[in-house]
């Protein structure tokens, strides 16, 4: 099977909503482990979903069909690169994807300030990030605030992590 990754900028319909699928579908496993109140399903709505498609560029690996995404955000008022979304369906998990995905996003950063954001209860994302050269600032209300347009809720249940060369 032909395994690639492929620029998904203003996609098609088609690929619009298997985005959709794939992070909501990703996300499931937040289920129970963030706080209840900060998860719904689907985990990301629609209405928001097309609101980061506008925000941001999203990249897709596809295995005979799209397997997982990559959402990338410069904010080139501050210099500052987001990797916003990273979601890999569940059974093309743990096969090196998500490693690819990352890896392709750090190496489209037009600057060296890299960050990521998630869940604090998010114990195997973090671990993931970690051991691809991203580092806990503990500084993450203030970056959160600056970067992110998330709730206040959220803020307080979240980490951010900063790339560090590797």
């Amino acid at each position: 099977m032909e395994k690639k990754l492929t620029k998904l900028t203003k996609p098609s319909d088609r690929y619009k909503m298997e985005i959709f699928r794939v992070i909501n579908e990703a996300a499931r496993k937040y289920k129970n482990r963030i706080p209840d109140d900060c998860y719904s399903e689907p985990y990301m709505p629609l209405s928001e979903f097309e609101e980061e498609m506008r925000k941001m560029q999203f990249y897709g690996y596809f295995e005979g069909g799209l397997v997982g995404v990559v959402g990338l955000q410069h904010l080139s008022d501050y210099d500052v690169f987001l990797i916003r979304h990273l979601y890999v369906l569940p059974k093309f998990q743990h096969r090196g994807i998500g490693t690819k995905l990352l890896k392709f996003g750090i190496e489209k950063s037009p600057t060296p300030k890299i960050y990521v954001g998630t869940w604090k209860a998010a114990y195997w994302a973090i671990k993931f990030y970690e051991k691809n050269g991203f580092e806990n600032l503990g500084n993450e209300r203030e970056l959160l605030r600056k970067y992110w347009d998330v709730s206040e809720r959220q803020i307080e249940e979240s980490v951010v992590l900063e790339y560090r060369y590797i």
